[in-house]
């Protein structure tokens, strides 16, 4: 197989859609660590207390995987990260407080998107860059258990859970693109 000639810029641009990713990736597991803590705030003594905790754990985890990637190659992490924190707790909370199954409908909107996000990665990242890949498909597939717990739990039976996976949906969608910009 012949490899394709590169052109002058395709070195920058491969890195800076690297910088990008570990960017937008470490402020999407902050903004779902913060959903949880929000959720748990609400939902604690509840029977989905431990099942959200360990969803947390799980975020907390891939979160200090992208807090070790920043350091370690001297990125700057997004400037919107007090808004996440203060955002991410929001909105788990806010959807927790109509009930575990909103919660749970929170969470499946979050995690449909995030699988989206993660795969359009997969598809522009290099080849050289097949730790970061790797790491990047693991967290996409441990996201997907946590959309299919999601829906296990009754996200579905949720009320009002059209306008909350909309919301939610797109709120997220919005953080992405913002993220990766500022």
């Amino acid at each position: 197989m012949v490899k394709p000639r590169t052109i002058p810029g395709d070195r920058a641009l491969a890195a800076a859609s690297v910088t990008s990713a570990i960017r937008v990736d470490h402020a999407g597991e902050y903004g779902a660590e913060r959903i949880y803590a929000g959720q748990l705030a609400m939902l604690k003594g509840s029977p989905k207390e431990a099942l959200i905790r360990d969803m947390k754990e799980q975020e907390e985890k891939h979160l200090h995987t992208f807090d070790t990637m920043i350091r370690e190659r001297h990125i700057r992490p997004t400037a919107l990260l007090p808004f996440w924190h203060v955002g991410g707790f929001m909105m788990g909370a806010m959807t927790a407080m109509l009930g575990d199954k909103a919660a749970m409908a929170c969470t499946v909107a979050v995690e449909s998107v995030i699988d989206e996000h993660y795969r359009g990665q997969l598809e522009i990242l290099p080849e050289e860059e097949g730790e970061l890949k790797q790491t990047i498909e693991q967290f996409r597939q441990e996201e997907m258990e946590h959309h299919d717990i999601g829906l296990e739990h009754g996200a579905e039976q949720a009320p009002l859970y059209g306008l909350i996976h909309a919301s939610v949906s797109g709120i997220t969608r919005a953080a992405i693109w913002l993220s990766t910009r500022i």
